[in-house]
């Protein structure tokens, strides 16, 4: 039996971005990337619901 029901928090694509000498923006391009991936899979594997959390509150108060 499979799950019907997959969360992905994701979190840290500007992290490592700069860890690799990229910018904050290539970081969450990455991470955005790893996410269209990850819906093909679950599709592919027949998992009805998901839900991705890619944001939270302490980012308001991070610089831009």
């Amino acid at each position: 039996m499979s799950a019907s029901y997959v969360a992905i928090i994701t979190d840290g694509n500007g992290r490592w971005a700069q860890q690799r000498g990229l910018s904050v923006a290539e970081g969450h391009e990455a991470g955005a990337d790893t996410v269209k991936a990850r819906l093909r899979d679950a599709v592919d594997l027949g998992i009805r619901e998901l839900t991705v959390y890619s944001f939270s509150t302490e980012n308001w108060s991070r610089p831009l």
